[in-house]
């Protein structure tokens, strides 16, 4: 290590620059260096820290782990400090520091620092006002108010697991009961539901009022039949240690009001919407009864329109960007089933069943607020043209009323029509092997669009079989097409992160959005491309990029190296374009995804440009890796 370099480096970092020559010389005679590979870590949480690092070379990740998992903080690199607040007091490291890439530091000894705190004003003040205020008092009410992590709190919807909020001491009875003698316990204990379990004390199924009321009362039932004939079997259940939103999903989903928690297939509790109001203040899952009992389309219109604020809502929680995005994407499912029900009630059953697929954002549940409708209809192979003419007349009018309903509930049709009132996205099952055939065969620059468009599929309604042999049809066929992956490969690398050279942000240069980011065009879709090109390459079915990058750890070696990071970026970039959305909402303004890179805080930029840097990364690997292929 020669002295003089050091110095010369220390010169550009603060605190440092406002030092004197001999007082730098006085401190490079102490200081070592260290080099630390990737993956290794500097600092370890609760360990000893007796030293303030440098980073001379390379990139650090920041997080504190708590009870259930590593909550990320920050990424550091070149100049930037490790252990500054051990200055001020303790012994132990506040936090994990790991490598991410090859690292070198300059040590420098806590009394060391301590010593020039005492001795020069300059540097005190920095670190005093710089480096407590900005790194403790806002970055962590960034991290809790703007989401960029979990908040710390341990009553958070989701952080929280089903196990805290369940209520305990259930009770429970056997299912050889009568009715009358099942009504009386509930009656006794003031109760809306009774759990029944079997001869062994596992549960086997539950009543509630409703049942009561639906199925006795209305009907005229004996109340001395057996209670195991109006109960419901409780196939949904959630374990202990899922978190309250996972809840959430499994209820809407399922349409169900109350959930077994579970703790080594026994019963510890039942979650019920209730418990989640109180909490939340308000539930998805009162928008999902609303859309339930309404009849008519004109019903759903301003039911439809309670969904953005979830959005607000799930932000105060402090949810993650996939968390909300997948409430979001539930709902919308659910409202889009209740439309299309509606559609079945108008034109009588269908001549031949059929599969209802989105694909785009709704089809990778990466929903925030109302995007176009991205749709298209599968339906049987008919066996003569009689019944080929009558599925074409039926779902003409079908898909008809199904857009029109959507649209008054404030989904746009897509500019492209990529919906199912165009004929061409409404076909039998033999039709759509067809079409995929071609466009993997023939990859022209309209086949690659198309294939893109619709891989991203998944069935929301209707015979969800008919697009399981799809999917399996086309996935196999695309895995095995070097040169239709070449295509692929030459999309996903196409849209380059707006990072400079230099570490600075690319703005838009001209236009209504001068000196602003893309952040759906620069930043999100690409990393959509790249991980549907790897679920391409290996086969997988999922949709969601989340989801593609989790399955991905394990089978693609660019994706186990980085599977990390990349949850970080698609979560720090759906984050920031949620906020700018909800904020453009809430002041009556269109929705776009420019940003002013002004408007975002330091750590904020930071986390932008490495995640940038990331994705600019993984293209670099990409272009290797198809190197006889991209053009």
């Amino acid at each position: 290590m020669i002295i003089e370099d050091v110095i010369d480096f220390l010169r550009k970092v603060p605190p440092f620059q406002f030092l004197d020559d001999s007082t730098l010389k006085d401190i490079t005679g102490s200081i070592s260096m260290e080099f630390y590979p990737k993956g290794t870590f500097i600092q370890t949480q609760g360990g000893p820290a007796d030293y303030l690092y440098i980073i001379k070379k390379g990139e650090v990740k920041v997080s504190i782990k708590n009870e259930n998992e590593d909550v990320f903080l920050d990424y550091r690199g070149e100049g930037d400090l490790i252990g500054y607040l051990l200055i001020f007091g303790g012994t132990k490291a506040r936090a994990n520091v790991t490598a991410i890439d090859d690292t070198i530091c300059y040590l420098i000894k806590r009394e060391t620092i301590q010593n020039l705190l005492y001795l020069n004003p300059a540097v005190r003040e920095f670190f005093n006002k710089s480096f407590l205020t900005r790194y403790l008092d806002k970055t962590f009410k960034e991290i809790k108010n703007k989401n960029l992590v979990y908040s710390g709190g341990d009553k958070i919807l989701f952080t929280m697991p089903v196990g805290e909020l369940a209520s305990k001491g259930v009770i429970s009875a056997s299912h050889n009961i009568s009715i009358q003698e099942a009504a009386e316990i509930m009656a006794n204990y003031r109760i809306s539901s009774l759990i029944l379990v079997d001869e062994a004390g596992v549960p086997s199924g539950i009543i509630t009022d409703r049942d009561l009321r639906d199925k006795v009362v209305s009907k005229g039932k004996d109340c001395k039949h057996p209670v195991k004939d109006i109960m419901s079997v409780p196939h949904i259940r959630s374990d202990v240690k899922e978190y309250c939103f996972e809840a959430i999903l499994k209820m809407v989903k399922h349409n169900v009001h109350h959930l077994l928690v579970m703790k080594d297939d026994k019963l510890q509790g039942v979650l019920t919407n209730h418990d989640l109001m109180l909490i939340q203040g308000t539930s998805p899952l009162s928008i999902v009864k609303d859309i339930e009992s309404q009849s008519t389309v004109g019903a759903l219109v301003p039911v439809s329109r309670k969904i953005n604020n979830i959005v607000g809502l799930l932000l105060n929680e402090g949810a993650k960007a996939s968390s909300i995005t997948r409430i979001i994407s539930e709902i919308n499912d659910r409202l889009v089933r209740k439309i299309i029900e509606l559609a079945e009630d108008r034109f009588g059953e269908p001549p031949l069943p059929f599969c209802w697929i989105v694909f785009g954002s709704e089809g990778r549940k990466e929903q925030t607020f109302k995007t176009d409708q991205d749709n298209a209809l599968i339906y049987h192979d008919p066996t003569d043209p009689e019944m080929e003419k009558a599925a074409q007349e039926y779902f003409r009018d079908f898909t008809f009323f199904v857009r029109d309903g959507l649209l008054k509930c404030g989904f746009p049709p897509c500019p492209a029509d990529f919906m199912a009132t165009n004929p061409m996205w409404r076909q039998p099952l033999h039709v759509w092997r067809k079409y995929f055939t071609n466009w993997i065969s023939t990859p022209t620059s309209e086949a690659v669009l198309n294939t893109v468009t619709f891989f991203d599929f998944r069935a929301v309604y209707g015979e969800t079989r008919l697009l399981d042999w799809l999917k399996d049809f086309t996935l196999s066929m695309a895995k095995d097409s070097k040169i239709f992956l070449g295509y692929i490969a030459n999309l996903a690398i196409k849209n380059r992160p707006p990072i400079g050279f230099l570490k600075t942000f690319v703005v838009e240069k001209s236009g209504e959005h001068k000196d602003k980011l893309n952040m759906k065009i620069k930043g999100l879709a690409p990393l959509v491309d790249i991980m549907r090109l790897f679920a391409l390459e290996k086969g997988i079915k999922e949709t969601s990029t989340i989801e593609r990058i989790q399955v991905l750890r394990d089978k693609h070696t660019i994706v186990k190296e980085y599977a990390d990071e990349l949850i970080h970026a698609f979560e720090f970039i759906m984050m920031i374009r949620i906020q700018l959305q909800f904020e453009q909402i809430k002041e009556s303004k269109e929705i776009n995804n420019f940003i002013n890179p002004n408007n975002l805080s330091n750590l904020e930029k930071r986390i932008a440009k490495e995640t940038f840097q990331l994705i600019s990364k993984i293209q670099d690997l990409i272009i290797e890796r198809y190197k006889a292929m991209i053009w």
